[in-house]
């Protein structure tokens, strides 16, 4: 009897021991879990705290770079803009320049020839002796005189030399409608010519590119009824651009 009371009081021993080891540990546990809780919500909330600073630098970061795209966006746009209005620049000058070069460039120079121009010859009284040829360029194209005019009077036999203190330093060019000269040396004023006759048909030859060479359709201009004097000092100038040169000599 005694005996089953000690294991009674013993087991009772026992539970009570448990009971408060329980309460400790629960007390412990609660702390703990307190703790840990606390840390857990610490952690949370850091890593909330984290999380949401890290999103919202994110998302900061996003939109500063979405902006810098857009601005980077923007400035490729404006550059390709640049880029674009210039090479249409450059087109626009290129065609300019080309339509300037095509304009310049390839404008088609021909020989000034019986074809394209009227002729007339007209004796002066100043100087004496001396008669003026003048040639109107009749087309739609400038047009160049080269060398000097071959005259022939009626069936003349042999070509008057040129004035050689008379030939410009380029070629005369005539634009249409324009005019260009040549003097006429009929007869020496002191008398030492020789073999003097008088012409009633002229006939105005052009040279070619190289002297002496065919220029093309000659021309007839009209002489004054009488006719013109001339003898073996018969002299022509070189081409001139104007109708003073073409007198000097």
């Amino acid at each position: 009897m005694r005996k089953s009371r000690i294991r009674l009081f013993a087991a009772t021993g026992v539970a009570l021991a448990a009971l408060a080891l329980t309460a400790c540990q629960d007390g412990t546990g609660t702390t703990d879990e307190g703790a840990s809780e606390s840390t857990a919500t610490a952690t949370t909330d850091t890593s909330s705290g984290t999380s949401s600073g890290a999103s919202k630098g994110d998302a900061t970061s996003n939109e500063h770079g979405q902006a810098g795209g857009t601005d980077a966006g923007g400035g490729s746009t404006d550059a390709e803009k640049a880029g674009n209005t210039g090479s249409t620049g450059k087109g626009s000058d290129k065609s300019a320049a080309t339509g300037t070069g095509t304009g310049t460039g390839t404008e088609t120079r021909v020989a000034c020839n019986g074809s394209n121009t009227t002729v007339t010859a007209q004796p002066v009284s100043r100087p004496v002796n001396h008669m003026l040829i003048t040639v109107k360029n009749t087309g739609s194209q400038p047009c160049d005189l080269t060398y000097y005019p071959v005259l022939r009077f009626d069936e003349m036999q042999w070509v008057p030399q040129p004035v050689e203190a008379s030939q410009p330093q380029s070629v005369v060019g005539i634009d249409p409608g324009q005019s260009a000269y040549a003097g006429v040396l009929l007869a020496s004023a002191d008398g030492s010519g020789d073999g003097g006759t008088t012409g009633h048909k002229l006939t105005v030859g052009f040279q070619g590119r190289t002297p002496n060479s065919d220029g093309g359709p000659s021309a007839t201009p009209s002489l004054p009824a009488k006719g013109v004097y001339y003898d073996s000092t018969l002299a022509v100038t070189y081409w001139q651009q104007s109708m003073e040169d073409a007198l000097t000599y």
